[in-house]
């Protein structure tokens, strides 16, 4: 079952859309303020949240769209296939407690960059994966650390580089999504499993 079926039946019923607010194109905020960002995408955005969320450094993660050509695209608009737009997550961090480089290197180990426009049973081009840079150090950083992970993948990797234009957070109900809903199906059958791959890790690295 994939995460559409499961998102219907934990609604219940068709709740109000809000279209995705624009957001203009998010440059990394000076030093003094210690906060960049980041806009990454690897299949469902819920599972990009919850595992970002864990990172020691990370601010916030929010979810959203970028990569496409509707304005203000709203979440059933971009799972017609129609708009362009790819599942994002935004992350603020704090550059001198988690580097954009570490924040690449968490990316290429929870989901798989070498199926095209798909994610297990999630499948269309709102899945793909793809890095939106802020900037020409953020696309030098991304083509590095790709080069550097398709040496530990067997396929080849099919990740996207591409410049963020502009990002679009999406409706209020996709927010906080795993930690809202930690019981529901997709939560504990796809996104379970990568928050204890992740908080393991974490641990192992304390030690």
């Amino acid at each position: 079952m994939n995460r559409a079926v499961y998102l219907l039946l934990a609604l219940g019923a068709l709740m109000p859309l809000r279209a995705g607010r624009a957001a203009e194109p998010a440059k990394p905020m000076n030093s003094t303020n210690k906060t960049e960002l980041a806009t990454l995408g690897g299949g469902c955005f819920w599972c990009l949240e919850a595992t970002f969320e864990l990172l020691p450094g990370v601010k916030s993660v929010v979810n959203g769209y970028a990569g496409g050509q509707k304005e203000n695209p709203t979440y059933e608009e971009v799972c017609s296939k129609t708009t362009g737009h790819a599942e994002v997550v935004q992350i603020a961090y704090d550059p001198q407690v988690v580097s954009y480089e570490k924040l690449l290197e968490m990316f290429w180990e929870i989901h798989d960059p070498t199926t095209l426009n798909r994610q297990g049973n999630d499948s269309g081009p709102q899945y793909r994966s793809v890095i939106f840079y802020h900037n020409e150090t953020q696309k030098q950083a991304a083509e590095k650390s790709k080069a550097e992970a398709q040496k530990h993948w067997g396929g080849r990797i099919v990740t996207e580089i591409v410049p963020l234009k502009k990002f679009y957070l999406d409706e209020d109900y996709h927010q906080d999504y795993f930690r809202n809903h930690p019981e529901q199906g997709y939560c504990q059958a796809v996104i379970r499993p990568k928050v204890n791959k992740v908080e393991k890790k974490l641990k192992e690295a304390k030690h």
